[in-house]
């Protein structure tokens, strides 16, 4: 994280960051840790799907006993982070926040088509709510299908055809937007350091979602004579 440097007094003392430019606290360590191994977990499940269904990698890697392996346990525990993270009230204040669709977000969208840069959001942009609905809905049905597909006696045949076949397809889906996710990702450093760190700029915040609120969410700090304080940045 980098810091503004502070300058020199008269006395030799260096001064303060001015209040209103202390980062922001957009993801606390649950959520991060949640995103981090939802994620770890959905990358092995691609690479092994790669080597399970692309003849070149299946024989760079072989072990594919292994590799199904790791492929059906990382798949079955896929949605596990997220049930743990339940407990952190961040998160489930977060999924609150990314199962609502405000009118500004329909403007983000409207934007997007126009190829606007006005583009209003709060906490979470429109896009970002969209791709996280469609993720948590990709995933259950990933797994359903996974386990019909391992466990042979849950269904009849046609069952479990029609199982492969959605597994299959949704795959590439997922390739998709997974590299699109991660092309967006690469675009925008300050929503990589908020992941990373749990902390982004306030001008950032200000300029890419200006309906959100973060002064009234920032912990309280204790102040260099004891007193607490709140990070407030200007919006």
């Amino acid at each position: 994280m980098t810091s503004m440097p502070g300058s020199a007094a008269p006395t030799g003392a260096t001064t303060p960051r001015p209040a209103d430019r202390r980062p922001v606290l957009r993801f606390t360590r649950a959520e991060r840790w949640v995103h981090w191994a939802t994620a770890g977990l959905m990358l092995v499940c691609l690479a092994t799907a790669g080597c399970l269904y692309y003849p070149p990698l299946a024989e760079l890697v072989g072990r594919r006993r292994l590799v199904v392996t790791l492929h059906v346990w990382c798949g079955v525990l896929l949605p596990v982070p997220l049930l743990l993270g339940l407990a952190s009230r961040a998160l489930r204040g977060d999924l609150s926040r990314l199962n609502r669709f405000a009118p500004y977000d329909r403007e983000w969208l409207r934007a997007v088509r126009r190829r606007s840069y006005r583009r209003p959001a709060g906490k979470f942009n429109a896009g970002q709510k969209l791709y996280a609905a469609w993720t948590a809905g990709a995933v259950l049905v990933m797994v359903g299908t996974g386990l019909l597909m391992w466990f042979t006696r849950l269904a009849p045949l046609l069952w479990r055809t029609g199982a492969t076949f959605v597994h299959d397809w949704l795959t590439v889906a997922i390739v998709v937007a997974v590299v699109g996710h991660l092309r967006q990702a690469a675009k925008d450093p300050e929503a990589r350091r908020g992941l990373r760190t749990g902390r982004v700029d306030p001008g950032w915040a200000a300029r890419e979602h200006t309906h959100w609120d973060y002064r009234a969410e920032q912990p309280a700090e204790a102040g260099p004579t004891g007193d607490t304080a709140r990070g407030v940045a200007c919006r």
